[in-house]
């Protein structure tokens, strides 16, 4: 039995699909961790935009201690009230009549894939099964959703895709329209593409994707997974720009930390999704929606949205006076609490070597593909532990520049 674990026995024991950090965190704290050692770092990754509320908040850690003395999990055999308060929460605070829970965002998106092609089987006939997303794009881990993903390398070496899956250029509305079609039946798109580089959508793409979907009765699916909750500066990103979809998909931030996931959409569009279709065996556990309900009703607040807005702008301030010094970016761009810094031509592909040279310096970060540094962390970081954050970041990047 392992006394205390090392970096080596992930090597030993665990499949080699990932390749953590050297360091384990072992304590969390608001914005800060605490390793092996006992070295402190301050957290700009946020468990990949999860921990929307940073580590162990006392909102948080109440209602899973309350949650847990009563009830953890019963199947879908029955209803329980948590996941029924968490439902009636998203669905008063959005476009939204009905909400499936899952528990990641890679379910979520299966669920309103499935949906979108029975709704137009149901209402249009079994031609109507053509799915738009676009390069670049990253939509899970499942087969379908992977395929949906308009990176190839997560599909590649599995065997054949499912059809009926067409890839346009993001923020090119004119490459959708050369593919839409009567046998459309959706468009899947993110409000800002996350692994794909954090790349914002424009207003005119997505108001143009609404319109071709309108006009070809095809719905309008925004994976939110990793703008959702808060992480934009609006409850949902879709707030930003003003245009509704039908299906919305939301985890991450959901949660804080706690594996959650929800599709929402209308009434009308839910009624496809009939007894028998689709499930999930850890959907809407109790444990589960009492920590998201915690977390929605603390963030949908406007302390702490415009608190977002504000930190966003601190982010970006630091991060342009850092590239004043070392010219390393090309853009900083973003919404929110989730930001991306392209590098320079001088810097390509080079992102990934800020990582292990800034948890030398005491920050975590992440990147979003080898040439976009990515920061993605709590909501409610506070102002102190940013300015500390970036000071350690200017030191690893001073780092990479002597480095050449």
């Amino acid at each position: 039995m392992i006394t205390t674990p090392t970096r080596q026995d992930f090597d030993h024991y665990m499949a080699p699909n990932y390749a953590p950090q050297q360091v384990i965190p072992v304590r969390g704290e608001g914005s800060r961790l605490w390793d092996q050692q006992g070295r402190e770092f301050i957290d700009f990754a946020g468990g990949i935009a999860v921990n929307s509320l940073g580590h162990c908040h006392p909102v948080l850690v109440k209602a899973i201690k309350e949650q847990s003395e009563k009830l953890w999990h019963l199947s879908n055999v029955f209803t329980n009230e948590p996941a029924l308060k968490l439902a009636e929460a998203l669905v008063k605070r959005t476009f939204a009549d009905k909400v499936y829970l899952c528990s990641s965002g890679g379910e979520a998106n299966e669920a309103a894939l499935k949906l979108a092609r029975r709704y137009a089987v149901d209402h249009f006939g079994e031609h109507k099964d053509k799915i738009i997303s676009f390069t670049q794009s990253f939509h899970g881990r499942t087969f379908f959703t992977v395929s949906v993903g308009g990176q190839p390398k997560y599909s590649q070496g599995f065997g054949p895709v499912p059809g009926g899956i067409l890839h346009a250029t993001f923020n090119d509305l004119d490459s959708v329209r050369q593919l839409m079609g009567e046998d459309t039946c959706a468009i899947m798109v993110e409000p800002m593409q996350g692994e794909g580089g954090i790349v914002p959508a424009t207003q005119a793409f997505l108001q143009g994707l609404r319109d071709l979907c309108d006009a070809n009765d095809a719905l309008l699916i925004f994976d939110e997974v990793q703008t959702g909750v808060g992480r934009s500066g609006e409850l949902y990103a879709y707030k930003n720009f003003g245009i509704t979809p039908d299906i919305l998909t939301s985890a991450k931030s959901l949660g804080g930390g706690f594996p959650v996931g929800a599709m929402l959409t209308t009434e009308a569009i839910a009624k496809s999704l009939a007894i028998g279709t689709h499930g999930s065996t850890y959907g809407g556990n109790a444990l589960a929606s009492a920590v998201a309900l915690a977390a929605v009703e603390f963030i949908d607040t406007p302390e702490v949205l415009d608190g977002v807005k504000k930190r966003h702008a601190l982010f970006r301030e630091h991060l342009e006076a850092i590239n004043h010094k070392y010219g390393v970016f090309k853009e900083i761009r973003g919404m929110g609490m989730l930001m991306g810094a392209e590098m320079s031509p001088d810097y390509h592909d080079r992102a990934k070597d800020i990582l292990p040279l800034a948890i030398e310096e005491g920050v975590m970060a992440l990147i979003a593909g080898p040439n976009v540094l990515r920061m993605a962390p709590s909501l409610v970081i506070p102002e102190a532990d940013i300015e500390e954050g970036m000071a350690g970041l200017e030191r690893a990047i001073k780092r990479l520049v002597a480095k050449g």
